[in-house]
């Protein structure tokens, strides 16, 4: 506590734009945060967490953020054809995808200048993010930004009915896929849930045995990178996995038992790349995932086949809207014994 302490002693003041996608908070840092050393993006993340965690903290915890909040850093690319690279920031760390940041980022990117050229009815914009370069279209029309649709990294089902067994609920069979980051996936009423209808709060609780469970007893690796092989988090679904044109539901909790409120753009990504390998969705059927915690909703559908190390895989598009709903300025003061930031559920 006493080098976080000295840490913020400093005159610190971070100015932020706010945006939310699906309902999902996207604290995008636009002044204020220092200067990362590496060379590539997961060499600058390596540096965000073990020198400047302090200021995630600040942004993240409360008084100035809450358990559930998820914040942007962007940082200096190292792909030549990125417009822009990010650090993803939430409650226990820095990810290495965030669909709905994404979305959010594309908007924020074209009103902000930061891509060279502005095109009508669409703009890319290239995000390079921890796991890879995501390609996002931009809608444009006279000047303003609007829905936005990306294209992800190469998402594959890592394994298919795992055995785990999950304290409270015993031996349930889970998926597990990528989609930027690792999600174990498994149908609610298999733990004898509802994701539209059951409690939050049980919704977490039963989410994150699941989690426990397969950290404790899967070992999860990428084929391309050490930095990427760990599990985010457990999304539960309705179920609904074949291919409808009605929406399926579902809720992710992930970092520390933290709730995203949209749909969970990698996840959405994930649950695609798995729907694909079991046949439950084809190439061109675009279907629409619902949060399961405020019914906003993201489109989803197999863009091209592709591979990654061994495994086959897929670019999964993904589609959404964000939405700015303001600005803050992030200030101290040295006598605040909370200026550090705390965490309450």
């Amino acid at each position: 506590m006493a080098a976080l302490n000295a840490a913020l002693n400093a005159d610190l003041t971070i100015t932020t734009c706010e945006m939310h996608t699906g309902g999902e908070p996207l604290r995008i840092v636009e002044s204020g945060y220092p200067q990362l050393t590496g060379d590539t993006i997961l060499e600058k993340r390596r540096n965000a967490r073990e020198k400047h965690d302090h200021i995630r903290k600040f942004l993240i915890y409360e008084p100035r953020g809450h358990y559930d909040m998820y914040g942007a850093v962007l940082v200096s690319p190292d792909l030549s054809e990125a417009d822009l690279a990010v650090l993803f920031l939430h409650n226990e760390g820095y990810s290495t995808m965030c669909g709905h940041a994404v979305i959010a980022l594309g908007r924020y990117a074209v009103d902000r200048g930061l891509v060279k050229t502005i095109n009508e009815p669409e703009t890319q914009v290239n995000i390079q993010c921890p796991c890879g370069l995501v390609k996002a279209y931009v809608q444009c029309k006279d000047g303003k930004s609007g829905a936005v649709r990306f294209h992800s990294v190469p998402a594959f089902a890592y394994k298919l009915d795992v055995e785990v067994d999950v304290a409270g609920y015993g031996c349930v069979k889970v998926d597990i896929g990528y989609g930027g980051a690792f999600y174990a996936l498994i149908a609610a009423q298999e733990l004898g849930l509802d994701v539209r209808t059951t409690r939050t709060a049980t919704i977490i609780d039963a989410a994150t045995a699941v989690s426990d469970a397969v950290k404790a007893q899967v070992a999860i690796t990428h084929p391309e990178s050490a930095d990427l092989s760990f599990l985010y988090g457990t999304i539960l679904t309705d179920g609904h996995n074949v291919y409808s044109e009605e929406a399926t539901a579902n809720v992710c909790v992930f970092a520390a038992r933290e709730v995203d409120r949209s749909p969970t753009g990698s996840g959405v990504t994930a649950r695609v790349a798995v729907q694909f390998a079991r046949g439950q969705i084809a190439k061109g059927q675009t279907r629409t995932f619902e949060s399961g915690a405020n019914g906003s909703t993201f489109l989803g559908s197999v863009h091209a086949e592709t591979r990654c190390g061994d495994f086959p895989a897929v670019v999964v598009e993904v589609a959404g809207k964000g939405y700015y709903h303001g600005k803050a300025t992030f200030t101290l003061e040295e006598e605040d014994n909370l200026k550090e930031g705390f965490l309450l559920r």
